[in-house]
């Protein structure tokens, strides 16, 4: 495709934060120049995750590198590579008008827990952050998603790890393969522990865009009934039976624990649910939701990535550490092909678009988009910082 109006001696427009609680701020930073393992990816979507969310209210427990760009839930279009980088992670040919997503947090792959760990790689020691460690304290660039373009260097750090969309994929559609991609490797892991089989029942706590993700990753996987609690009726319960959720269950309107639990076992019936997959991050939702279950059955924990809380009261620490009953955090790096498998095979059976509620990239976009994130007034506020890009999607 050809470059894009603006000229070099415009720069390129990124949005950072001085740290949580902080307003936005838009500022000019200067092209970088791509070496030969480098790329520059105009961006077409980036969503708003709950990992930003709750960085912005400083929950997250290690000290980052402010001010710095979020967004990492990203599509976009490579408009100049280097030319020794030939191919994506999976081995795919790339090269300029290719369409990407990437990955936060990416394993390493060289260290001592990545070579002993490789199932756990996502626990790497040294992860891999759009190419920059987090950490590495350079001013704002081109590494965050709520940016006209991002910037990735394998040379630099050979860590940085790019996956290719089919041609024809849309930006919005792409921008969704990492959240569905974090549902995947969830029942992935119980199926590993024999804990998911075909036609088993499922109930999904939590109705965000993890939660809607994880209704569609359940019946592509072989769930045979899926059951949602969550809220607000509009737009995620209404949404959540659209995407093919049996029933849903309003936690405004059953307030209570004991109340949800009565409700959700008469719905599912008999001895209870086969898995249920918390998505909803609330630190009750745990001791509740293994009340939905059948004796015996499998509780994935997914719903929490950032420690919020202490020691004593985070029963999200099963999620952050990985481990069985069953914590699930993030992915491996071979994990995302499946959440673009996925989106791919599935891209007309469900309806992704509704998912997405669309905000202009301009400071008043931005603090607009997080703000009603937060509010829980859309399913996925996603940021269009091309909107040339997603025009007609």
């Amino acid at each position: 495709m050809p470059m894009p109006e603006q000229s070099r001696k415009d720069g390129v427009r990124v949005t950072t934060y001085a740290g949580p609680g902080a307003e936005p701020e838009m500022h000019i930073v200067p092209w970088p120049k791509v070496p030969p393992k480098g790329a520059l990816i105009r961006i077409g979507a980036c969503g708003v995750c709950g990992t930003d969310q709750h960085i912005l209210k400083g929950h997250w427990p290690k000290p980052l590198p402010w001010p710095f760009t979020l967004g990492h839930e990203l599509a976009g279009e490579i408009v100049e590579i280097g030319s020794e980088l030939t191919k994506d992670h999976m081995g795919n040919p790339i090269g300029v008008g290719s369409r990407l997503m990437l990955p936060p947090l990416m394993p390493c792959g060289f260290c001592d827990w990545c070579k002993r760990y490789p199932e756990q790689s996502n626990k790497c020691l040294t992860p891999v952050y759009y190419g920059r460690y987090l950490g590495f304290d350079k001013p704002p660039h081109l590494w965050g998603g709520w940016a006209e373009y991002v910037y990735v260097d394998l040379g630099e750090l050979p860590g940085t790890k790019i996956y290719k969309l089919p041609d024809d994929m849309s930006y919005l559609l792409g921008s969704l393969s990492e959240p569905l991609t974090s549902c995947i490797r969830g029942f992935n892991r119980a199926i590993r522990a024999g804990a998911f089989t075909w036609g088993d029942t499922v109930v999904i706590q939590g109705t965000g865009p993890i939660g809607i993700l994880a209704i569609a990753a359940a019946q592509e996987m072989g769930a045979r009934r899926v059951i949602a609690v969550g809220a607000p009726e509009n737009p995620r319960l209404a949404l959540a039976r659209e995407f093919g959720a049996e029933a849903t269950v309003d936690i405004t309107e059953y307030k209570t624990p004991e109340d949800r639990i009565e409700v959700v076992r008469d719905i599912v019936g008999g001895y209870g649910a086969d898995l249920v997959m918390d998505c909803s991050g609330h630190p009750t939702a745990g001791p509740e939701g293994i009340e939905f279950l059948r004796d015996g059955g499998c509780y994935v924990e997914m719903g929490q990535f950032t420690d919020a809380g202490s020691i004593e009261t985070n029963w999200h620490r099963i999620c952050t550490k990985d481990i069985t009953l069953l914590g699930s955090w993030a992915f491996t790096a071979n994990d995302l092909a499946l959440g673009v498998r996925m989106l791919d095979k599935a891209r007309d059976k469900y309806p992704w678009r509704k998912m997405q509620t669309l905000y202009p990239f301009s400071l008043d976009g931005v603090k607009q988009a997080v703000a009603d994130a937060m509010a829980m007034k859309t399913v996925k506020s996603t940021i269009v910082p091309n909107e040339d890009m997603v025009r007609g999607e």
